[in-house]
Parts: C-alpha cells; sequence; structure tokens
C-alpha cells in the first residue's frame, strides 16, 4: 500500500522517530498508526540494546524547583555534540519535571527508562539517567538553583528562614549567588558536622607534627595547630569560606548578618552539586 508524506509526518510529530524509520513502520503495519508506533518502539529498544555497550561519558546536568520537592539529574551521552542536541536537552527538562510530578524516587522507573529509549531511538547515540537526588523543601524553607557551563555543572542550595513571610530579594540573590559560590570554589563538604573523626583526628596529627620541630611551649603549639585546622576548614567546608561576594566574610557569618537585617533567622541547610562525569 501507499503510505502519505502526511502519514509520515504524523507518526514523526508523535514519535520523534526519524522519517524513513516512520515510513518503514508504516509500511510494515499496512498504514495502522497505533500499530507503527509500536514498531517504533521495539526498534528503539533494539537500538538501545545495541549501543548499552557504549560509553557515555559526556551529558548535561539538569535542574527543577517546585514547590515542595527540588530535584537534581545527570543525564549520559557519548558526545559532547549529543549533550548539546535539543531532543537531549528537552528530555532532561522534561524529566526533572516529570519526576516531581509524577513523585518518582526510582531511578529504574519504566517512565524514566521510556523516555531515555525514546530519546536513543531518535538520535541513534547510548545515553542513560546516570542518577538524580531529590531535595526535600519543608514549610519554612527556600531552594535555588544554578546551571553552569550549559549543564556540565547543577546546584542546589536549600536555606530556612524562622519567618518564611520574611523571605524578600535580598535573601532569594544571597542563595543564588551561594548555588554560584560552590559551583566556583566546590567544596569538599557543607560544613564541618559533615567531616569525619578519622579525617579531623588525621589533620591535626599532620599539622601537630608540623609544629613540633618549632620548640614551642606546648599552649603556644596548640593555639598554632587550631589557627591551622581553622584555615583547613575556611577551604574545604561551604559555611566556613570566605562569600563570593564578600571574601573576607564567611558564607556563614554572611548568613548572620543578614538574618539580622531581614528580621529573622536565616540557616543554610544543604547543598547538592552535580558535575557531568564524576
Amino acid at each position: 500500500m501507499g503510505i502519505s508524506a502526511s502519514d509520515v509526518k504524523a507518526l514523526r510529530d508523535r514519535t520523534g522517530a526519524g522519517m524513513m524509520d516512520c515510513k518503514k513502520a508504516l509500511l510494515e503495519s499496512d498504514g495502522d498508526m497505533k500499530k507503527a508506533e509500536k514498531i517504533l518502539k521495539e526498534l528503539g529498544l533494539a537500538a538501545a540494546a545495541k549501543r548499552s555497550d557504549r560509553a557515555t561519558n559526556e551529558g548535561s546536568v539538569f535542574v527543577h524547583v517546585g514547590e515542595k520537592q527540588a530535584v537534581i539529574l545527570e543525564l549520559s551521552c557519548e558526545t559532547d555534540f549529543v549533550a548539546k542536541n535539543k531532543d537531549f536537552i528537552a528530555m532532561g527538562e522534561k524529566m526533572v519535571k516529570v519526576i516531581l510530578e509524577q513523585g518518582i524516587t526510582d531511578q529504574a522507573d519504566p517512565t524514566l527508562t521510556d523516555m531515555v529509549t525514546d530519546c536513543i531511538s531518535v538520535i541513534k547515540e547510548n545515553m542513560s539517567l546516570k542518577r538524580f537526588t531529590l531535595m526535600e523543601i519543608g514549610e519554612n524553607e527556600y531552594v535555588s538553583s544554578y546551571i553552569h557551563g550549559g549543564g556540565s555543572l547543577g546546584v542546589l542550595v536549600k536555606a530556612s528562614l524562622g519567618d518564611k513571610s520574611k523571605l524578600n530579594d535580598e535573601i532569594k540573590e544571597f542563595v543564588h549567588d551561594c548555588a554560584l559560590h560552590i559551583a566556583a570554589f566546590d567544596p569538599m563538604y557543607f560544613s564541618q558536622a559533615d567531616i569525619s573523626q578519622e579525617y579531623i583526628d588525621e589533620q591535626m596529627d599532620i599539622f601537630q607534627k608540623q609544629v613540633a620541630s618549632m620548640g614551642k611551649p606546648a599552649n603556644v603549639v596548640e593555639g598554632i595547630v587550631k589557627g591551622k585546622m581553622n584555615k583547613h576548614f575556611s577551604e574545604i567546608c561551604f559555611l566556613d569560606q570566605g562569600f563570593v561576594k564578600e571574601e573576607k566574610t564567611s558564607v556563614a557569618k554572611y548568613a548572620e548578618n543578614l538574618s539580622k537585617s531581614a528580621g529573622t533567622t536565616l540557616t543554610l541547610v544543604t547543598k547538592e552539586s552535580y558535575r557531568v562525569g564524576e
């Protein structure tokens, strides 16, 4: 039977598959649109399986902030060219919204795997949902996000306010700037509370050995070691680092100062950051 160009276009619009694949599917299904969609779906699964062993070292990070949750997600692919492909980007942007709308928590959820499979059938390159994290947003909490380098890095930052009604543009800007700060400085830890005691003890031991040769009194040695530890914390802990817009003031102190001017407590709670390929 003859297949019209309009039928091929209609199937392409519904599935996103290539024109030739659509025409073949319509021919095989004798023009039945639903059967043709099924054939394309099966072709997509076969294509995904064929490409599944190809390395996916490129990709992009996507974020979306909803009312009660935020999500950060990394999609991987084979080439940087595909990471910038409009269909790949559209899938990532849709996926983060679907996760929140449907309350998805499992990376292997069929809705997500089907989206990836469908995209593979269109782009003809291996790709996968590498990871995603959900961040809960409480009644008095505020989350800001930032995407850097066209998706090479993504950040979520959550703050808690004593009174959410006091949330203003200055606080929103500060939390967003914190996301930019994290993207720029990539701190190892959010706060000192996240550091293992084993790591702290090991670092203390290193500093004590460095100072021991100075021949100083014990109390002086203790003070020097403490100073070295504080400096080290300011290098590896987000809250202890000098704030990106006011380097002589730590992030925590800046938040404290902003709390006073806003008339409510402002506490930075947590962060989540993804870098492609990590």
